[in-house]
């Protein structure tokens, strides 16, 4: 895609089916739809675990041009992406195993309104903390204003595929769950556990994650489909913590392979 273009947006047919009752004519019947159990096994960290697939969404976070692609808001202002190349070429299998196995796939990336309305400056200005750089908002060389809806800088990478049946949630913080339909939209699909994989791993990622356990949900890093731009032991950290505090992780290929087996 050129930078000159806007990301498409692809629409979907409504998704609430998970999440409805039964109308006919002088009656409502206000049981939801109980789909059986659908239980996988995955070697996980602390412990192996057992997750229940109708009952669980993959949410991919922020592999957008402007983190991951040369030409980016990152590469542009002297941050080396390359480590991110990892988690790129791990969803790649990830994602269409999680789609055959029935997950949802939640495509949870910045998307910043033009006029910013909704920024706090803690938020408009990171990565920029004295105003003087390159921030949220700024243009590009190439044209795409840093993370702003349908810019080229906040599309989605090229390697990975949006395909109909996904759900895009645009985002405005680091995690994914603040001034966002996210938290809704799982309480519909009548979703428990969450796998979390993205960039970057100790920043939007594990915030997304801090947030989903803080409400209720089972929350599961994927290694290996996460990666960070930060120095290798933040990421190493953020194992521990999510590990220690929060919930579990997982390897991506266990995952990959675990989702495959399911269909």
């Amino acid at each position: 895609m050129s930078p000159d273009t806007p990301a498409p947006r692809l629409e979907t047919a409504p998704l609430t089916h998970r999440n409805t009752w039964s109308l006919s004519p002088g009656h409502a019947d206000l049981r939801r739809p109980s789909p059986p159990a659908r239980p996988a096994q995955v070697a996980g960290l602390p412990t192996p675990l057992t997750a229940d697939l109708s009952r669980s969404a993959l949410i991919v976070v922020d592999m957008q041009n402007d983190f991951c692609t040369p030409g980016g808001w990152l590469d542009g202002i002297g941050v080396d992406v390359s480590p991110l190349a990892s988690a790129t070429a791990a969803l790649q299998s990830l994602v269409p195993a999680a789609r055959a196995a029935g997950l949802p796939v939640i495509w949870l990336n910045w998307g910043n309104r033009l006029d910013q309305a909704n920024l706090p400056p803690g938020v408009a200005h990171v990565y920029d903390p004295e105003g003087t750089g390159v921030g949220i908002g700024s243009v590009m060389p190439n044209g795409s204003r840093v993370l702003t809806r349908d810019s080229w800088g906040a599309a989605l990478v090229d390697e990975l595929t949006r395909e109909p049946g996904d759900i895009d949630v645009d985002k405005y913080r680091m995690s994914g769950f603040w001034d966002t339909p996210l938290d809704s939209i799982l309480r519909n699909l009548r979703v428990d556990t969450l796998f979390l994989a993205g960039v970057n791993s100790d920043q939007c990622v594990y915030a997304t994650l801090i947030d989903g356990a803080c409400l209720g949900y089972d929350v599961v890093l994927v290694d290996g489909a996460s990666a960070t731009t930060s120095p290798a032991f933040c990421h190493e950290a953020t194992l521990y913590n999510t590990r220690q505090c929060f919930g579990f992780s997982v390897d991506a290929e266990d995952l990959t392979a675990t989702l495959e087996d399911s269909k």
